[in-house]
This record gives C-alpha cells, sequence and structure tokens, in this order.
C-alpha cells in the first residue's frame, strides 16, 4: 500500500514529517512522492504565509480525489473548519495530537487484518493527545545526518505571526532525555545531529538555555560527532550560547531569522532587538568561527516600510555579507495585529523589494561559494548519484565528489579540500583526502 507524506513549512514540519514516514516504513507500507498515485495521503501543514496556506488547499484537494488524506500542521491547527470542507475523505489531525501519527502505521494494518476499509481505519485511530516530544531518536532513520527535536511553541508574539497561535507556549525537552537520545543517534552511527525547535533559542530560557544544553552535549558525545542548529532567533542568543559555539563540533552554520534592518521596522512588529545589537551577535559568531555559512530571513513589504527602511535593510545585508538569505513578502496572517495593517505597502512595491533582495541572495551566495575555494573542511557524504558521491559540508555547501573514496558510504563524515564550484550545478566540488573517526 502507498502513502505520501507531503509537507510545507519548516526544517521542524519536514523533520515530524520523515518521522512519520518512517513509521509506516517500517510497517512495510511503501512511501512514495506526491508525483505517484497513493492510498493514504498525510499532509503536514504550514500557516506562515497565505501562499503556504493556498498550495495546501490545492494539494489537498487533489490528493482527496485519490485516496484518504490526513491532514495536520499549524494550518490544520487554527483553520480546521476551512481545511475540512475541501473533501469527502479528509481527516483533521490537531497539533496535540500529530505525535499520535506515528502510531498509526501499526493501527492501520491491525484494522486490515480485521477487515476494515483503509478510510475506517484511518477515523477509527486514537483519540488520545501525545507529547510533542513523542519524535525521539528511534523515530528517525536519516541515511546521512539526525535530527532531534528539543523544543517547541514561542513566548514571542510577533505582529505578523501566527505560529505562536498554532503551537502554543514555549515547552523544552530536559536535559537528560535529549543527551539519551543524543547518545542514541550516536551509538547508530550518526556522525551530525541537527537540533530542531520552534524556536530553538527559546530553550529552557528560564535555566541554563541552549548554551546549557550544548555544553551537556558536548560532555558526553564524542569526538566525531557534530552538532548544527537548525535556527537561532536574535533576542535569545546569550553570551552562554555564544562562548560554546567555539567548540570545534559546533558546526559553521548559523540560521538567523532577521526581517528587517530597519530599527523602527523592528519595533513596529515587536520584534525584541536592535540592529545594533544583532550586529554584535554577528561579529562573535565570526570570531569564533572561520568565515562561517550565515543564512537571514527577510520579510519585505511589513507595514509602514518606507523606501528609506527598505534601503537599510538592503545595506546591512551588504555590510554583513550574507552567504544566503530566505526573502518573504509580507503576508498578513488572521488573528495577528498586522492582519488588517492601515499603512500596508502596496503588493507591487513589496514584490520588486523581494526580487532585489534575491538577486542580491545569488549574487552573495556565489561569492562565499567562491571564497571555499581552496580551504579545508569537512562533509557527510549523503548519496551517490552517477558515480559521484553528494553531501553537505560542515558550512552547509552541497559539495559533489567526482573522484570518491573506495570506503565511502552514506552518514560518514570526511575531511578534505573544496575545488571549483561545479559547471551547471549549484554544487562545489570536494576532493576527500580522509575518513573522520
Amino acid at each position: 500500500m502507498n502513502v505520501c507524506v507531503y509537507t510545507l513549512g519548516c526544517r521542524l514540519n519536514q523533520c515530524e514529517s520523515e518521522a512519520i514516514a518512517d513509521s509506516f516504513a517500517q510497517e512495510g507500507f511503501a512511501i512514495v512522492s506526491e508525483r505517484v498515485p497513493s492510498d493514504l495521503y498525510i499532509v503536514n501543514t504550514c500557516t506562515v504565509t497565505s501562499k503556504a496556506e493556498q498550495k495546501a488547499r490545492r494539494m489537498i484537494r487533489k490528493f482527496c480525489e485519490q485516496g484518504v488524506t490526513l491532514v495536520t500542521g499549524c494550518y490544520a491547527q487554527v483553520n480546521s473548519e476551512e481545511l475540512s470542507a475541501l473533501g469527502q475523505r479528509l481527516i483533521i489531525v490537531p497539533l496535540s495530537k500529530k505525535a499520535q501519527l506515528l502510531k498509526l502505521a501499526k493501527h492501520i494494518n491491525s484494522c486490515l487484518l480485521a477487515g476494515f476499509t483503509l478510510d475506517e481505519a484511518a477515523r477509527s485511530f486514537g483519540d488520545e493527545a501525545a507529547s510533542p516530544f513523542d519524535y525521539d531518536a528511534a523515530t528517525f532513520s536519516y541515511h546521512s545526518r539526525a535530527y532531534l527535536k528539543v523544543q517547541d511553541g514561542c513566548d514571542n508574539s510577533c505582529a505578523y505571526c501566527r505560529v505562536h497561535i498554532a503551537r502554543g507556549e514555549a515547552i523544552s525537552l530536559d536535559v537528560a532525555t535529549v543527551v539519551e537520545r543524543a547518545l542514541s543517534l550516536q551509538r547508530a552511527g550518526f556522525q551530525e545531529i541537527m537540533l530542531t525547535g520552534v524556536n530553538l533559542t527559546m530553550y529552557d530560557h528560564q535555566g541554563s538555555g541552549l548554551g546549557g544544553l550544548l555544553e551537556a552535549l558536548l560532555s558526553n558525545l564524542s569526538s566525531s560527532m557534530r552538532l548544527r542548529l537548525s535556527s537561532m532567533e536574535p533576542d535569545h542568543i546569550d553570551a552562554r550560547l555564544l562562548d560554546v559555539l567555539s567548540d570545534t563540533r559546533m558546526q559553521p552554520h548559523f540560521h538567523i531569522p532577521i526581517q528587517s534592518g530597519s530599527d523602527r521596522i523592528l519595533k513596529r512588529v515587536d520584534r525584541n532587538y536592535t540592529i545594533e545589537e544583532l550586529k554584535q551577535i554577528l561579529e562573535h559568531l565570526r570570531r569564533v568561527k572561520d568565515d562561517p555559512f550565515i543564512a537571514a530571513d527577510f520579510i519585505t513589504g511589513l507595514p509602514g516600510e518606507s523606501e528609506a527602511d527598505f534601503a537599510q535593510t538592503r545595506d546591512l545585508i551588504l555590510s554583513q555579507e550574507f552567504a544566503a538569505l530566505h526573502i518573504f513578502p509580507f503576508s498578513p496572517r488572521p488573528d495577528t495585529p498586522l492582519a488588517n495593517p492601515t499603512d500596508r505597502v502596496a503588493e507591487s512595491v513589496r514584490d520588486e523589494r523581494a526580487k532585489v533582495l534575491r538577486a542580491v541572495g545569488r549574487t552573495l551566495f556565489e561569492r562565499y561559494q567562491s571564497r571555499q575555494v581552496g580551504q579545508r573542511g569537512e562533509v557527510i557524504l549523503q548519496n551517490r548519484k552517477g558515480g559521484s558521491w553528494y553531501g553537505v559540508s560542515g558550512n552547509y555547501l552541497e559539495v559533489k565528489i567526482d573522484d570518491p573514496p573506495a570506503f565511502g558510504r552514506e552518514g560518514m563524515l570526511v575531511a578534505g579540500r573544496f575545488g571549483p564550484v561545479v559547471e551547471g550545478e549549484s554544487c562545489i566540488s570536494f576532493l576527500v583526502e580522509r575518513q573522520v573517526v
């Protein structure tokens, strides 16, 4: 029986979807892409932008015509009635029960043996709530890198965002359990773990914080285990966290949602930091890591954004030379303070500004790639195609290895030197010199 797990949105959604897909694979189901007809579809939705919601509705309608469709995620949490009307064979799974989907495959198999139809089996599934941390280390079966969810929810109330409405208050998995799950991943042979959460730097922010968690992990994990952070909100990056990033096992890759280079706009949308504070953080990151890959999120056309505000954003991007940009045109979200702003920027202006910043981002990424040529680095091997290995470096560059070592395998950590950018591909070449053990 074919199962498709279709995901929109953040890396955390992707991690949770992978866990759900793996639970079905372990029960003998065939995991297929959305391009292959399926008996069961599980759609993990996002509510960050109206575009993400529009795409979710389009795919849900399509899937409902083909098979039983379960819909979960943030969009399903805040607009369940709207989504319920999209198809006859549609089942809404709220976030409070999302982790229960990890047990759905076993339940369906039992029901099918008892003579139930697939629709009956899916609708008879357990109604109990589940912990957002049920996606434990044993759940994941990534062949190259492991993901470990340590945080959920958000206590910030940014005026444009309703993720905190969908996900609820910030909660953290206790340090001892995080360490135990990380050690389990290490024993399983993984050499890199990415820590994930809705607002990762809000981890245990009433206690020792994310810095304290990293200290505990680094003191228990081996010298060959690498750690990577999914993202870091600026307002909870403290001195303890910045200091622990100097450990060589912390990967030189940081993703920071900034949203605007204008203090006036940051204040307008309830972001709790200034550009000067942000610059100090970036300076520290570059001090503890040699030319790290720093990616940043920006929103164009936020309410009240003038040409001067946009110029400040562009100037910040150019002066800081971010390695990658993720640009989002402002999308008013229901139930937020900016759902109906009186000082809304014209969509044509918003979109033109996004176009400008995306062009800047492409140029900066190419510059960053070029700077790596001849530099040493480490790479996790991910997959092999046409005789070449592809992987991801510590500083988050996709690499191609045309002369792969005979000892190579998926998930292996290797060291070597970056070569030229590969013509016709968005990756950089890499010469393997040794395995890292």
